[in-house]
């Protein structure tokens, strides 16, 4: 091999990683968010579909240390599902606190450290009923927005609504803001 041919090696390498780092980082920064949204979408789907099976009320909170409700809206720290159906003394049933009587059935750990995730209204539990719709929120729909901490590459912002009647639905936010 001569050095001429070494050279264009080296130069056809450098255009090809030109061309598909850009390509790689699309696919890594959006394959990361999906994966987030889509793990808090579908532990409010099981949530609400354990509420209807088992005809008490079920709760997805926001969690730092897996086992209890941060009360924050920050969900960057991870949430628990649980049966939220007390019946020790005075706790109430669907009161989005895990009491001596609740039973967590999941647990998420917190996402990448450079990401935000945040709900509109200060939202920090989604308690479903038997019949599968959301109670204690003051808000219709409440949204959680994701998106990553820079703030400054709005392409990748994605948005959780939930609606009272339990209907969920994700958009991709192009704005950094979701309607």
């Amino acid at each position: 091999m001569t050095l001429i041919e070494l050279m264009v090696a080296i130069a056809l390498v450098a255009i090809i990683m030109a061309i598909g780092v850009p390509s790689y980082r699309y696919i890594t920064y959006s394959s990361r968010i999906a994966g987030e949204i889509n793990s808090l979408l579908g532990d409010l789907q099981f949530a609400r579909s354990e509420a209807a099976k088992e005809g008490v009320p079920v709760t997805v909170c926001a969690s730092t240390d897996g086992t209890s409700c941060s009360g924050s809206a920050a969900w960057s720290s991870g949430w628990i599902v649980f049966v939220d159906n007390s019946t020790a003394g005075t706790a109430v049933p669907g009161n989005a606190v895990v009491d001596s009587g609740d039973t967590v059935l999941r647990k998420y750990p917190s996402i990448a450290a450079f990401d935000s995730f945040l709900a509109s209204n200060s939202a920090a539990a989604f308690t479903f009923n038997r019949d599968g719709f959301l109670i204690n929120q003051t808000a219709d729909p409440v949204t959680l927005t994701l998106k990553p901490v820079n703030g400054t590459d709005t392409k990748w912002t994605r948005c959780l609504a939930v609606a009272m009647i339990g209907r969920m639905t994700v958009q991709r936010s192009g704005t950094g803001a979701c309607a």
